[in-house]
């Protein structure tokens, strides 16, 4: 295992912060918890490698919370396409420049 920051799926959106922290806790120092709200998933980040893999063996497919986590090393987020809304040249909503319906009258 290359990083520390561990991706944790298939919790229940009620899960916190201080819950995973706990769970963690166990297989080495935490230094960071971060739940994506209302995704069911979220990132671990330990104190090293060695103590990721650690928790990462022990803790993925086991249950919490009536729940079997996924447990994988986290990546880095894929860079989006395009790069946000441009509506001027994706022709949604330029009005007259792109001859949009608009009722103006």
């Amino acid at each position: 295992m290359q990083g520390s920051k561990l991706y944790v799926g298939n919790l229940k959106y009620s899960v916190v912060n201080k819950q995973l922290e706990e769970l963690f806790t166990k297989h080495g120092q935490v230094k960071e918890v971060n739940i994506i709200a209302g995704k069911g998933f979220g990132f671990v980040e330990m104190a090293t490698p060695e103590e990721a893999q650690k928790a990462m063996e022990a803790l993925n497919g086991t249950d919490f919370d009536g729940r079997t986590l996924r447990i994988g090393e986290a990546h880095p987020p894929k860079a989006k396409e395009g790069g946000g809304r441009d509506f001027d040249r994706r022709g949604g909503g330029g009005g007259e420049r792109q001859g949009g319906n608009f009722n103006r009258y």
